[in-house]
């Protein structure tokens, strides 16, 4: 298990934790002081008050609750939102409400969700021609339905 340093002046209860034993995501709670509501096809910055540590080789990855996105509409903006290991900052979900009806976020509400992946970083190489494969040039929906 990889141990991942927390720090903030939020309440225990909004600390980033697994609803089950077998969760690959952590829920992240909306550290507010009074609901923020979100007309249709409006977006806004919800503080969690979190800020962490990641070990180098790492990232975390924001992404949307399923249940919120399902039954209201609601995303992360930026999915997957990527935190990388060096950045000491508040973790602030962009949510954006997709839905029909405005939504209400309330105060301690899990609005999202916390992964952490390890990081492969890449060796770019200029070269004057790619190799040819069997797909070529052909863009989205080329491979078919």
């Amino acid at each position: 298990m990889t141990k991942i340093i927390v720090h903030g002046t939020f309440d225990a209860q909004l600390m980033p934790q697994y609803a089950s034993a077998h969760a690959s995501g952590a829920d992240l709670h909306a550290d507010i002081a009074k609901p923020v509501i979100l007309p249709p096809g409006e977006r806004a910055m919800i503080p969690t008050g979190v800020r962490i540590q990641i070990p180098e080789g790492f990232e975390a990855q924001v992404r949307p609750r399923s249940g919120l996105a399902a039954r209201n509409g609601l995303t992360v903006l930026n999915t997957p939102g990527t935190i990388d290991c060096d950045y000491r900052g508040e973790i602030k979900i962009i949510l954006i409400n997709l839905g029909r009806e405005s939504f209400s976020v309330e105060p301690g509400m899990r609005i999202a969700q916390l992964v952490f992946a390890p990081v492969v970083q890449a060796e770019f190489i200029q070269i004057e021609e790619l190799e040819q494969s069997d797909r070529g040039h052909g863009g989205f929906g080329s491979t078919g339905i």
